[in-house]
């Protein structure tokens, strides 16, 4: 009876245990079901977060153009086709597998069976993002589209075409600084350079939005009937580089460069009457010894200009002190000194006594100094404030990040000495980026306006202006129209018979001045230079102004501006006047050159004259020459360039049996 009532009890025990096990089963439930309630919506947005997201689309990044048209950067999208190997029908898949591959066959040339088994056996795996094409352009991704069963579209057919846009730039590496990009890191910070990060407002258009589904670890199938925002596209940007200008510039800058093995070097081309950069080329050695655009040098690079700021001497001093050219300095044979600091000519013998004019043609370091102290000694706020109204002081305010900052010192603030005065009239004590040079230079050749620099023409959507860029004049005067005229024929007279006279040409004139700076100079063993010439072509109505600065050239090849820089000069300009006929001959159309006719007229003289026997054609351009030869019959032979200097069959006599003539130029 008792082990019974033992039992019983044990089954009631046991009993109890589960019913309240049930109960603490149940109860436990209802707490789930009651958080699940209260918290339903942030679980619903954790499953949606994991099954579904919301991406970004990135709109077409907008084209930038050079002056004529050209692609300097344009965006390039390439598409990625997947195919969802689940989402067709039985129906759908069965009837257009065989064709699907025979298309696709065509298309990537691979066998159809190759595609029959690829399909089915992605059906079969039930794989929803099996790729059938990388990186295929907008034609091929057309032809895609419209294959049998994927021509049914996202939701029937299992189609997913995915684009990527990159950005690529047709000059390659020339151009690069200018040029620039817009690019964020993986740690999301963003680098805007050149014309692509200044003006990345209107070429980087809007974003847009679509829904992704999860379909496996790290994958994402976009949904077909998701709600997607569209992304607006980013607008064109013209701006002023010329191509051929530029190409011209960066060839020739790093002929020189190579040459004189120098670290690095600016060369810049501007439009006088605009202000339009035409070209800006830096280049400097890279770390595996070849010369590449890695910095922009001619915006963001300050530097003691040296000679060619003495032109922004001569220009103060006739405004500001009212002399002229012919103002007459004793160099005192070659050296002067102030507070114990000696300034030397590079000619040690000096110049005698000579003129302002002669002064800036020899670049003579004693005269321009002698003759700033002696008119602003006493008083160099006057010569200062005049460099400051003249817009030395201060940035130009380019829409590119990174102008370097200028430096003038003033008068009684930190940074003025006793020399400060002297040391800036040779260009010394103070620093410029090559770019504010040159607006200096073009503002002489534009009679005194200065213009702020002009990279950008226009913004456009298609043939729609949406914003058109003119220019701005940053000093409407910055001398007298007589004064800039003055200084042009001084600077012309420079190349003619001065500094740059190994630079002259007959063939077209140049304006200019030449520079030849000293650099790390506390330091005799850094010691290095610095070489450039500034100036404008053609000299008497000046249509292009230009700046070369190389740094550092070997010292044992040669470091004088009108050597090292000069020839980059020389080079553009007679590159530009070939290629666009600069030589006035559609401004002055109606007028007619004596030379022209005078050849002329002896071209005609010949071709009437001479049937049988050889006519005499010495000191004759080449084409003419060869039409006259090729008119009697003769096979011409070149050697050189330029006119006929010697010719093989002399002048007068008879053709008789000869069938070739050599013509020899120079």
């Amino acid at each position: 009876m008792n082990t019974e009532v033992q039992k019983d009890k044990i089954i009631n025990l046991h009993t109890i245990l589960v019913v309240a096990g049930l109960f603490i089963f149940a109860l436990s439930i209802i707490v789930k079901l009651i958080g699940l309630y209260i918290n339903g919506d942030k679980y619903r947005q954790l499953i949606e977060e994991n099954t579904i997201k919301e991406f970004v689309i990135e709109p077409n990044r907008g084209n930038l153009y050079s002056d004529d048209g050209s692609l300097l950067a344009t965006s390039v999208t390439r598409y990625d086709i997947h195919f969802d190997a689940v989402t067709p029908s039985k129906k759908d898949f069965d009837t257009n597998l065989k064709p699907l591959s025979d298309s696709l066959s065509k298309i990537f040339n691979k066998p159809a069976s190759h595609y029959v088994e690829t399909l089915k056996n992605a059906r079969n795996r039930k794989v929803k993002y099996l790729l059938i094409g990388r990186g295929l352009g907008w034609d091929e991704c057309s032809r895609i589209k419209k294959l049998p069963l994927f021509s049914l579209g996202g939701i029937r057919g299992g189609l997913i075409v995915e684009g990527k846009t990159s950005r690529e730039y047709p000059l390659g590496a020339i151009a690069h600084r200018i040029v620039g990009y817009d690019r964020t890191d993986d740690q999301g910070n963003v680098f805007r350079v050149g014309l692509e990060g200044a003006f990345s407002k209107y070429l980087s258009g809007v974003q847009g939005k679509h829904l992704k589904q999860k379909i496996a670890q790290g994958q994402w199938k976009p949904i077909a009937d998701g709600e997607e925002i569209e992304p607006k596209d980013g607008y064109d940007v013209v701006s002023t580089i010329n191509i051929n200008i530029q190409d011209i510039a960066h060839h020739a800058l790093l002929a020189q460069l190579e040459k004189y093995q120098a670290d690095h070097g600016c060369a810049i081309v501007m439009e006088v009457a605009t202000g339009e950069i035409k070209a800006i080329s830096n280049l400097g050695l890279n770390s595996e010894g070849k010369y590449a655009e890695r910095f922009n040098y001619a915006l963001g690079e300050t530097y003691e200009p040296g000679s060619v700021f003495k032109t922004m001497s001569l220009v103060t001093a006739m405004e500001e002190a009212q002399i002229d050219t012919t103002y007459v300095v004793d160099t005192k044979k070659g050296v002067i000194s102030f507070y114990g600091q000696n300034v030397w000519d590079s000619n040690r013998k000096g110049y005698g006594k000579i003129n302002l004019s002669k002064a800036i043609q020899v670049s003579s370091n004693t005269a321009i100094v002698q003759m700033i102290h002696d008119v602003f000694g006493k008083d160099p706020k006057k010569f200062v404030g005049k460099l400051n109204k003249m817009h030395l002081n201060k940035k130009l305010g380019l829409p590119v990040a990174g102008e370097g900052e200028p430096y003038l010192p003033q008068p009684n603030q930190r940074g003025w000495s006793g020399i400060a005065l002297e040391w800036m009239a040779f260009g010394y004590g103070l620093k410029m980026t090559p770019l504010q040079v040159l607006t200096f230079y073009n503002a002489i050749a534009n009679n005194g306006v200065m213009l702020k620099p002009r990279m950008i023409k226009e913004v456009k959507q298609w043939n729609k202006s949406i914003e058109k860029f003119d220019l701005e004049v940053l000093n409407s005067s910055i001398c007298s129209e007589q004064t800039a005229t003055k200084v042009k024929k001084v600077l012309e007279n420079t190349v003619k018979y001065g500094t740059g006279k190994s630079l002259y040409s007959p063939h077209f004139s140049m304006a200019g001045k030449t520079g030849t700076s000293q650099k790390d100079y506390s330091d005799k063993d850094k010691l290095g230079y610095i070489s450039s010439f500034a100036g404008f072509f053609p000299a008497d109505t000046p249509k292009y102004s230009c700046l070369v600065v190389i740094h550092n050239p070997d010292k044992k090849i040669g470091y004088y501006g009108a050597d090292v820089s000069g020839p980059v000069f020389k080079s553009i300009a007679q590159k530009i006047y070939t290629n666009s006929l600069l030589i006035d001959t559609i401004d002055h159309i109606e007028e007619s050159s004596q030379e022209v006719e005078k050849n002329y007229k002896r071209y005609d003289e010949i071709l009437s004259k001479y049937k049988t026997i050889v006519p005499n054609v010495i000191g004759m351009s080449a084409m003419d020459a060869i039409a006259i030869m090729e008119n009697l019959g003769l096979n011409v032979i070149i050697t050189g360039k330029g006119k006929v200097k010697e010719q093989s069959i002399q002048g007068g006599e008879p053709i008789g049996r000869n069938k070739s003539i050599k013509l020899t130029l120079s």
